[in-house]
């Protein structure tokens, strides 16, 4: 004659509700943090994306001020409105980055023939004015 003895709830699988209410509990502090890096992710993807645009407008307008020979001192700003130097003329429309604009200085040296041409390409970023400027010595010929 064999015996069958009945289980106790001890030994039956399954989690606790303790255990449930830990897990919640963890999954409510790692989500949020999860989804917050996400974001910053995000906003510094759009960053580095903004920056390398305003390298490649200020190279590019550091390259029209070397190409044009004349150097006078002085500001001169404008926005980036057309295609640059060198862009083929198709029938596709150049696509521009938008919302940058550019400032040029050209300033004396000690040196007499030498001038200094400075580029600072400017836009928004939010309610934030952004800024980056590059700049180079070029050889003015005759002084102006």
């Amino acid at each position: 004659m064999s015996m069958v003895t009945p289980k106790s709830t001890s030994d039956e699988a399954g989690f606790t509700l303790l255990e449930v209410l830990l897990a919640i509990a963890v999954l409510a502090i790692a989500l949020p943090v999860l989804l917050g890096l996400r974001n910053f992710d995000m906003n510094l993807h759009d960053q580095a994306r903004q920056m390398t645009e305003a390298t490649l407008l200020a190279q590019e307008k550091l390259l029209e001020a070397e190409l044009a020979g004349t150097y006078p001192i002085g500001e001169t700003a404008g926005e980036f409105l057309t295609a640059p130097l060198g862009a083929p003329l198709t029938a596709q429309a150049f696509q521009r980055p938008v919302g940058y604009r550019w400032k040029r200085t050209v300033s004396p040296t000690p040196f007499e023939l030498i001038r200094e041409v400075r580029i600072q390409v400017s836009w928004r970023r939010g309610i934030r004015q952004e800024s980056l400027e590059v700049s180079t010595y070029v050889i003015a010929g005759t002084t102006s």
